[in-house]
């Protein structure tokens, strides 16, 4: 009788037992990643509002409109995580655009290579006030901003320059399968991003600067250089982001990318990387550009005034940061 009561009570203790481990990676998951909540809610929400939204064409269209600033933003996640900033990328990205389309009689290679190292120049020099004079990165890279914008109206006259090589235009129309060459390309940094931040010593030592500097010095990490790499590499990135928008439009304008760091900040953030330093991922990031990426797209589907994007924005970016303070790991 004892053992019949045992086995009629087992079965039912099974599923109370096994349910939380079933919920747990789910909840880990999210606890480690709000942004794709917000992902996940802005998707459904705009799905019901209007019937083009969820198709591939315009899902691909979101990932095409989102990548320009989710070249810089895997850059930016870097810098945070190192506890900097840099303000100079829109600047950098329209120095590379006009670079790229101006000097295209002397060859699409070299127009490319000479946009590509003066993007990274620009991340050189904020590095190196920042690692070897010992300025604070924000006024560094404002002061980067600033300049760098003016030597893109001095070069451009204060025109516009369309280019003249329609095979660079055909590269920002390009296609790998279904997909636009240019989210493939992305994607594939993305995920490049993601590894190198968690598989390699380069990757570990920025959170190891950020979280602690003189732990790090202490450490033997040679921070200094370790920084200014982490510079050169947002550099080079937004460079490739201005060659990417010159080529889609096939032109440039001296204004090209302004504000475009606010909104590449923006992203990091969203995705969760500590303006302190020290915590932070790619792949979050990803998911802060989708956010700003599916706004937009959302938005201008209804005929949505613009600036109701920006307050928006600001209320996610609030919420977003008020979730991961609440109930991330990391406090």
């Amino acid at each position: 009788m004892k053992n019949a009561v045992q086995n009629s009570v087992q079965p039912s203790e099974v599923p109370i037992k096994q349910s939380p481990k079933v919920l747990n990676p789910i909840l880990e998951f999210l606890k480690e990643q709000p942004v794709w909540i917000v992902v996940v809610g802005c998707l459904i929400f705009f799905s019901f509002l209007s019937p083009h939204f969820l198709t591939v064409q315009n899902l691909t269209n979101i990932l095409l409109q989102s990548s320009i600033i989710g070249f810089m933003a895997i850059g930016m996640t870097y810098i945070m995580i190192n506890g900097n900033i840099d303000l100079s990328v829109g600047a950098t990205m329209a120095l590379a655009a006009v670079l790229v389309i101006g000097l295209q009689p002397f060859g699409l290679v070299f127009a490319i290579v000479i946009s590509l190292l003066a993007g990274m120049a620009v991340g050189a020099l904020n590095g190196w006030f920042v690692t070897k004079v010992g300025i604070n990165a924000f006024v560094v890279t404002l002061g980067a901003m600033i300049g760098v914008r003016g030597l893109v109206f001095v070069y451009t006259g204060e025109q516009s320059l369309v280019g003249e090589n329609f095979t660079f235009a055909d590269l920002g129309a390009s296609y790998i399968g279904p997909l636009p060459l240019i989210v493939v390309i992305f994607l594939v940094t993305v995920f490049l991003g993601e590894w190198v931040l968690r598989n390699t010593p380069h990757g570990r030592n920025a959170f190891a600067v950020g979280g602690n500097y003189e732990a790090a010095v202490n450490a033997g990490i040679k921070v200094k250089k370790h920084i200014l790499i982490n510079f050169i590499v947002i550099g080079f990135a937004a460079a490739l982001a201005g060659i990417v928008l010159a080529s889609r439009m096939n032109a440039a304008t001296p204004t090209l990318g302004m504000e475009y760091e606010l909104w590449v900040i923006t992203a990091v953030v969203l995705g969760g990387t500590k303006l302190t330093g020290g915590y932070g991922s790619v792949l979050r990031t990803f998911g802060g550009i989708l956010i700003i990426g599916i706004l937009r797209n959302g938005m201008n589907l209804l005929n949505v005034q613009a600036y109701y994007v920006l307050l928006i924005m600001g209320l996610i970016l609030i919420t977003v940061v008020f979730i991961d303070k609440r109930f991330g790991k990391v406090k």
